[in-house]
């Protein structure tokens, strides 16, 4: 009978290999079962596509209406002017993480600026979608839901008011 060795086998260039690459893929799903996770717990309400958003919806507010009074009273970021969100478009607001659209004229909608894939930064809002330039995924401009894959989990909602003509994000 064959004995079994005392002490750990050598290792060698293929089982380093081997080993390295078992934890890469390791990590990949699990960064991407995270962002996952954590998107669908923060949009699991704006998942499914709406023809007509609620008033309540925490993304969207219409051009007369009023300010909120955390921005009424300087608690939310100024982000920008309403005339420069194209309807049917969008802009990206870098250093906040944000992308703000207005899918019809005067109903404006926010979200985070982060891919729901792997955490790249959406880079440009065209032909009615939001696009991620690392992998190609796009959302919708109305809701943030998926409008090709990879990403599997809408862009999670943030907050905006509008009053006198200006974009707040509301903290």
């Amino acid at each position: 009978m064959a004995e079994t060795p005392r002490f750990p086998v050598p290792p060698t260039r293929r089982r380093i290999v081997a080993a390295a690459g078992g934890v890469g893929l390791a990590a990949a799903l699990a960064a991407c079962g995270n962002s996952d996770d954590s998107s669908n717990d923060a949009s699991s309400d704006t998942s499914s596509p709406s023809s007509s958003a609620p008033a309540t919806d925490p993304t969207t507010s219409d051009a007369g209406a009023a300010p909120s009074t955390s921005a009424a009273a300087g608690g939310g970021t100024p982000l920008g002017k309403t005339s420069d969100i194209p309807v049917g478009g969008g802009k990206i607001f870098a250093d906040q993480k944000v992308v703000v659209t207005q899918p019809t004229a005067g109903q404006y909608k926010a979200f985070s600026s982060t891919c729901t894939h792997q955490g790249c930064q959406v880079a440009s809002v065209s032909d009615g979608t939001i696009n991620c330039p690392c992998h190609g995924s796009k959302f919708h401009v109305a809701d943030g839901s998926v409008a090709g894959g990879p990403a599997m989990a809408p862009l999670p909602p943030e907050k905006v008011t509008v009053s006198g003509g200006q974009v707040m994000l509301d903290s």
